[in-house]
């Protein structure tokens, strides 16, 4: 999927979606973050991890992130579920993320809405990039493509 696409039909709707419901903030510094770890985690294309147990186009792991939000956001994650229709369910969840992107995007942006740190002013790539490894915590990074990724990020937001 393009990004201007994987924005249009993802990221803005859920960020609306999850924003009516649970109050988190969508603005253009979320949406970047939200955008550019996906295309990092996924490449906007891979909603089961390949070779691995990962869900989602964010590559969130039941014993990881969806554990995490369980525990610490149990309530607005239960009213994603609710305003979704899935049951509140760390399996079900788990599973559901692999399918439906609202509730993937949703989750991805409540883990950024755990770290007490405010999100990075949108075109602090270094920021975001040290945001990302603080909540995503991957195994194996990979720097050199958080640039590119970035940029393609706001190029899709219009931005410059």
């Amino acid at each position: 999927m393009t990004p201007e696409n994987f924005l249009k039909r993802i990221v803005d709707p859920s960020l609306q979606f999850l924003s009516e419901l649970v109050g988190t903030q969508s603005n253009d510094a979320a949406r970047v973050l939200v955008m550019t770890i996906a295309g990092q985690e996924s490449g906007w294309k891979e909603r089961r991890q390949i070779g691995g147990p990962a869900r989602g186009y964010w590559q969130f792991e039941k014993g990881g992130g969806v554990a995490g939000l369980f525990q610490a956001t149990p309530q607005q994650l239960r009213a994603i579920c609710v305003g979704l229709d899935i049951p509140f369910d760390q399996t079900v969840v788990f599973e559901a993320m692999a399918w439906n992107d609202t509730l993937a995007a949703s989750m991805a942006r409540l883990l950024l809405f755990t770290d007490p740190a405010p999100l990075p002013a949108v075109g602090n790539k270094d920021a975001a990039w040290q945001y990302y490894l603080r909540n995503w915590r991957p195994g194996a990074p990979h720097p050199a493509s958080w640039s590119g990724l970035y940029d393609q990020s706001l190029a899709a937001m219009g931005h410059p």
